[in-house]
């Protein structure tokens, strides 16, 4: 898969501050670095600028758009050139088991009790000792009102359409949330090795491929908005930025179920500026700091405090309040090795 490799530079103010002393100038320097891998559209600019000028740091971003894409990159040699990435919870479980990731103390974070209980001794990285809770959420699927006026609670929008919503869907370019999402509508267990199920997945997929009009994560948002698809497979924040945006859609909660993620900033082993890096996660562990990612990427924060600091309209949105009858969401599994190759194979096949 390809990198979306949009990249954004904050730098201290502080740094161009010039000094002058017995007729020698000289230009204050910022203490060190700081590089971020990050998703798409997910932080403002803003909150960059502000850690920047806080801490007297460079900071650069490069962006990717599938936890897949990141993982690639860091394995085709971009380790040792990021302190921090935002992976997916079962990427932090891959990358750990791979031995990409630094660990630090929690005394190294000043705000690591910050962290709401929940969120702390989780499966993926137990007792948190190389990764912090960013943002949470969930993964489905929005449709145009304009288009289509009946039942949407049903993964059968995606894998089964109706004739009026067939060619016009769009689904994100992520093989274990696509594949988690199609593993929901069969109703079969993740990682299964049971081959008629496995051959059930692959024939759903295969079936329903024809019936998409693209495999897209960055531009998930914009075709909706466009009116380029009328189904799109989305995460709720990014739902909600597309009707905020002018998009007449429904996100939907199917009864089958859904997918529901944690990202998480980790830091990365071989990371040129560890220190930076720390400083950057205890930073986001701030209420005030992690609650502007909360208002700008309208999905949920995993520190307490940020409640009363988020926006009425985001309090509001209906991509945050899941229906009262509305089953528990899934998260995506993380298989193993052997299981794997089955998965992957199913995903080569439905991309050719």
């Amino acid at each position: 898969m390809s990198v979306n490799m949009n990249s954004t530079r904050a730098t201290a103010l502080a740094a161009a501050m010039a000094v002058s002393l017995g007729g020698v100038s000289g230009v204050a320097q910022a203490e060190g670095s700081l590089s971020i891998y990050h998703w798409f559209e997910y932080i403002p600019q803003e909150l960059l600028d502000k850690f920047s000028a806080e801490h007297d740091v460079d900071v650069t971003m490069d962006t990717f758009d599938s936890n897949e894409s990141m993982l690639a990159a860091l394995k085709a040699g971009k380790m040792g050139s990021y302190d921090v990435a935002v992976p997916g919870d079962y990427m932090v479980e891959i990358m750990r088991g791979e031995g990409l990731l630094d660990s630090f103390e929690p005394a190294e974070l000043s705000n690591f009790n910050n962290m709401e209980d929940q969120w702390i001794d989780v499966g993926f990285d137990p007792g948190r000792k190389h990764s912090i809770p960013y943002q949470w959420g969930s993964t489905s699927f929005s449709v145009n009102r304009d288009v289509f006026d009946g039942d949407i609670r049903t993964t059968s929008i995606i894998f089964d359409p109706p004739e009026s919503l067939a060619g016009k869907i769009n689904v994100l370019d992520s093989q274990g949330e696509v594949l988690a999402l199609a593993s929901i509508h069969l109703g079969i267990p993740q990682c299964t090795q049971d081959r008629d199920q496995l051959k059930a997945l692959n024939a759903l997929l295969q079936e329903a491929k024809p019936k998409w009009a693209s495999f897209n994560s960055d531009g998930a948002k914009d075709v909706l908005v466009s009116g380029d698809a009328a189904v799109g497979m989305i995460w709720n924040g990014f739902g909600a930025k597309a009707r905020n945006e002018g998009a007449n859609i429904e996100y939907a909660y199917p009864v089958e179920g859904y997918i529901v993620w944690m990202d998480n900033v980790v830091l990365l082993k071989d990371a040129p500026n560890r220190d930076n890096a720390l400083k950057f996660m205890n930073f986001l562990l701030e209420p005030a700091n992690i609650a502007a990612v909360t208002n700008f990427a309208q999905y949920t924060a995993g520190v307490k405090g940020v409640s009363e600091l988020l926006t009425d309209e985001l309090k509001a949105s209906p991509e945050a309040n899941p229906p009262a009858d509305a089953p528990a969401g899934t998260f995506v599994q993380v298989c193993d090795e052997q299981t794997q190759t089955f998965y992957d194979q199913i995903w080569t096949n439905l991309k050719k």
